[in-house]
């Protein structure tokens, strides 16, 4: 069996570790960011370099106090340069991870199926490390196989922790695009035909299902892909992670999104359903921060927003345009 660190030549390992080291900086310039989705892009082989350098990257971090024994065991100098110890370190975690590493005792052929209510949040902690915590309304279902770990979105939104493993890649269907990562942490909006990814951590791939259109994009931290599903478009833009991920303690934050949009996550959290009275309305973008506590409290700051009025007609809520303020 191959180990993750055998993907690819010599010559692509040895520069997938040098970008692991420069990602790492905090002062990483926007051309150097440029070059690397460039390097990316020129081989296969490149990124298949750079997903088992992440994954072992990621192996090393988590045992790092067992690395550093062993590195100090073989009396290894201050003189050596970062870049040593994580070639170094990547090698020893890959080669622990090998050796200690059960995949028998970390799978679960039967699908495992987790779904939230509206106004409730659950997070779900899975046998290989990874935790998943559902927003309101969500439906999905896990599968950790012995080659693939496998989650399928069916409604919803969910922010996936995911533990590093090169041999077996976390894979998500969500409609006609697929999310596939190693080890990293991001978040998945699955909602009325419509799909949203935002990465805080790591790299994830985002690619088309076989019967579907498109291209493949590779995300990085603060990007968001969007996407339409039965549409061969997709774009990236820039994202705010913390703020996409504010849901988990009651914050919703948006940027110029569609009142539908914003109606449709206040639904998933309160019994009392919301309606817009008309579809010109409905696609007013609106920019802004909304607590997520009492509803009546929410619908007041949301008309801050927006100019609208609401009224309470039978079991709903009815958002009506105030063209008082308008």
């Amino acid at each position: 069996m191959n180990q993750p660190w055998a993907y690819g030549g010599d010559a692509a390992r040895s520069e997938a570790a040098d970008w692991i080291v420069r990602l790492q900086a905090d002062d990483l310039a926007e051309s150097e960011a440029l070059a690397f989705d460039a390097w990316l892009e020129a081989s296969p082989e490149h990124v298949r370099a750079y997903d088992a350098a992440l994954a072992v990257w990621g192996e090393f971090d988590s045992a790092g106090p067992d690395v550093d024994r062993a590195l100090r065991a073989d009396r290894v100098r201050p003189q050596h340069s970062r870049r040593f110890y994580l070639a170094a370190g990547a090698l020893a975690a890959a080669a622990a991870v090998a050796v200690v590493v059960l995949p028998g005792r970390l799978t679960e052929d039967r699908p495992l199926g987790y779904t939230t209510v509206v106004g409730e949040h659950r997070t779900v902690s899975l046998a290989d490390g990874s935790t998943i915590d559902l927003n309101a309304g969500t439906r999905l279902s896990v599968v950790l196989g012995r080659h693939e770990r496998r989650v399928v979105l069916d409604e919803g939104q969910a922010v996936f922790d995911v533990a590093a493993d090169a041999r077996r890649p976390f894979v998500i269907d969500a409609g006609d695009r697929t999310v596939r990562v190693v080890g990293t942490r991001f978040d998945v909006r699955r909602r009325d035909g419509r799909l949203s990814v935002t990465v805080a951590e790591g790299l994830v791939e985002v690619r088309p299902t076989p019967q579907a259109g498109g291209r493949a994009f590779r995300l990085r931290p603060g990007q968001r892909l969007d996407h339409v599903e039965g549409s061969p478009q997709a774009r990236v833009i820039a994202a705010a992670p913390e703020e996409v991920l504010g849901w988990r303690s009651g914050r919703l934050v948006y940027r110029d999104r569609p009142l539908g949009e914003v109606v449709a996550d206040l639904n998933e959290q309160f019994p009392t359903p919301i309606r817009i009275e008309d579809p010109s309305l409905a696609a007013t973008p609106i920019s802004g921060v909304l607590i997520v506590d009492d509803q009546d409290a929410v619908i007041r700051r949301l008309a801050l927003l927006v100019p609208v009025s609401a009224v309470r007609s039978g079991d709903s809520v009815i958002l009506r345009r105030d063209d008082a303020r308008r």
